[in-house]
């Protein structure tokens, strides 16, 4: 099994997501120089902490994440890095590894269960439709910081349920959730269970 850096924190990126990371802790300092001296693209895993802090170790980490490139570095100064990590693709770990300083793991690519784009079409429509009401009551209530009608949903049906699914005013554990969805067919039905209580909530607040 391949071996991976692994970075836990407290949120959740998605195959075809962007997360900005600062990274200034030292051992993560130490696997961001480890990542570069990879061949190719410099990677790592990205998973949640289930139970625990960020910092410092000792948490609780979920067992499905996604694979990261490191895109845009910038050392900041001799402490801190700053750079886009951009979700590639799903993995499972298979075992967690000793911190050697940062974490370490055991890994296996997690590909989603495919489907016809045929079968979907309408959930994707109807996804797309409930996730774009909902961040619009969220601009209202300044709780998201991008405009979602400059968006465009791509055609592919992995992709846009990921898409969606990234987009969705949600916490880190409901977006774990899609994440962890076996593939779009499963995903897009959680995201609209999903959305019904997001959707009350946004509503209580604007009323």
């Amino acid at each position: 099994m391949p071996v991976m850096p692994m970075f836990p924190l407290g949120s959740v990126l998605l195959p075809g997501g962007v997360m900005p990371l600062h990274v200034f802790e030292p051992r993560y300092r130490q696997m961001v120089i480890d990542c570069l001296l990879q061949d190719g693209v410099p990677e790592f895993g990205q998973v949640l902490i289930s139970h625990g802090s960020e910092a410092g170790g000792g948490d609780d980490r979920e067992l499905v994440g996604t694979v990261a490139a490191m895109q845009q570095l910038n050392a900041l100064d001799s402490r801190r890095y700053a750079f886009n990590a951009v979700g590639t693709r799903r993995i499972r770990v298979i075992e967690w590894l000793d911190d050697d300083p940062y974490p370490v793991a055991e890994v296996d690519d997690w590909p989603d269960v495919t489907c016809d784009a045929n079968e979907v079409a309408q959930p994707i429509a109807e996804a797309e439709r409930r996730v774009r009401a909902a961040l619009s009551m969220a601009q209202q209530l300044d709780m998201v910081e991008f405009d979602p009608t400059e968006i465009v949903i791509q055609d592919e049906p992995i992709a846009a349920s990921y898409q969606l699914a990234a987009m969705a005013p949600i916490g880190p554990a409901d977006r774990f959730r899609l994440l962890a969805a076996a593939g779009p067919q499963e995903r897009l039905a959680m995201l609209a269970e999903i959305l019904e209580d997001v959707e009350a909530m946004l509503k209580f607040r604007l009323s």
